[in-house]
């Protein structure tokens, strides 16, 4: 990589860099905040909030890494325009190629950025996800010892905590558990604490009373102890048995799936549009990196104003992804959609590098920047006189 390459590709990656962290971060804190009753409501440590909200980063990324890239794209190409440095090397001769050389390693790079995160790390990070949610969700002692309430952890099964303490101590237990049809056990204990070792989870109680009243007998039994473990390892369990949605499929599942798998059997045509989705987003970088080259990549005069460029760039990159989800929903029902976003996708790419090596400047007809141009001035005469008035 000579030092123009260099330089910039340093230019590029650095500004999609900054620009992919940006969004990620804006997005993920929208995100965050409507999962903030995991520690509200659950009570969860800081750390596994950020734990649960960060495994969907990589899902994040693979919506805003193409639009990062465009964004960057723009950035250095309007950087050298300003700076005449495109001007400069087009005087010394360098072919529109050689220019065009650095900005596709970066596409390269984040191309497979976004292939290893499709195939591997979004499944992986949503897989984590789910794992860790059902977790929380079976770890009852934390979920329903909340203060104050009656909480029917179960059927037949009631507990309540008057308040928690610091060190994990929990004060004021009543326990009611119905569970047996043969017996009913009423347990008071002035305090507990919550143990989990290798045998299970426990409610191990101090100085309380437990009553229990069996069928057939009419008097209760009455036993006053100085500690109780309560057992709740059974309690909230939940099936050992985990069904993955199609996002959360490795794409080599996605390639062969199981004809057994219920799910396949379900939603076919769902595998199919996912794995499509899948195989065409390392495919979104080059067709957007070439088509904002070519809008921004001709050389042009500091007086050449490239905001009409800049403005066709978005908006053409805009229209082609809206194609890609259009055709992403139509893989759904329809075999024949997938080819057309490949076909799409070639398409584009092969066009923007023509107009980039016969250096053509994408430009809309003169017929519509002059009916726009008559229509804004229409507008401003007309706003003149009453601005006056």
């Amino acid at each position: 990589m000579g030092s123009i390459d260099s330089y910039i590709f340093r230019q590029t990656f650095a500004a999609f860099v900054l620009v992919v962290t940006t969004l990620t971060g804006v997005i993920w804190i929208t995100q965050a905040l409507r999962g903030i009753d995991v520690m509200t409501s659950q009570g969860q440590t800081v750390l596994v909030f950020i734990g649960l909200t960060g495994l969907a980063i990589p899902y994040l990324v693979l919506v805003i890494a193409p639009i990062a890239l465009v964004i960057a794209v723009a950035y250095a190409l309007n950087k050298l325009s300003t700076d005449s440095e495109i001007i400069v090397m087009n005087a010394a001769g360098m072919q529109p190629w050689r220019l065009f050389r650095p900005f596709l390693y970066v596409t390269i790079v984040v191309s497979l950025l976004i292939l290893a995160t499709s195939a591997f790390i979004a499944p992986d990070g949503l897989r984590r996800l789910k794992a860790w949610q059902r977790e929380i969700t079976a770890d009852v002692l934390t979920n329903v010892l909340q203060t104050g309430k009656f909480v029917e952890v179960e059927r037949n099964l009631t507990l309540r905590v008057r308040d928690r303490q610091p060190g994990g101590l929990l004060v004021g237990i009543f326990v009611d558990d119905r569970r047996d049809p043969n017996e009913r056990v009423t347990i008071i204990a002035d305090r507990g604490t919550v143990l989990k070792n290798e045998s299970g989870s426990y409610l191990v109680l101090d100085e309380g009373n437990l009553q229990r009243f069996q069928a057939g007998r009419r008097e209760p039994t009455l036993i006053v102890f100085d500690r109780y473990a309560f057992d709740m390892s059974k309690i909230g369990n939940v099936s050992s048995a985990v069904t993955y949605s199609i996002r959360e499929r490795y794409l080599w599942e996605l390639f062969n799936p199981d004809p057994d798998d219920p799910m396949f059997k379900q939603f076919p045509g769902q595998f199919r549009a996912e794995l499509h989705e899948r195989l065409t987003s390392p495919l979104y970088p080059f067709a957007f990196m070439a088509l904002t080259f070519a809008f921004l990549g001709s050389p042009r005069t500091t007086r050449q104003s490239r905001s009409l460029s800049i403005t066709n760039a978005i908006l053409s990159v805009g229209a082609l992804r809206l194609a890609g989800f259009a055709c992403t929903v139509m893989a759904v029902n329809s075999a024949y959609a997938a080819p057309l976003q490949y076909a799409m996708l070639l398409a584009t790419f092969l066009f923007s590098i023509w107009a980039i090596l016969n250096v053509k400047t994408l430009e809309p007809p003169t017929v519509l920047l002059d009916t726009i141009n008559g229509l804004v001035e229409r507008v401003s005469r007309r706003l003149t006189p009453s601005a006056s008035s």
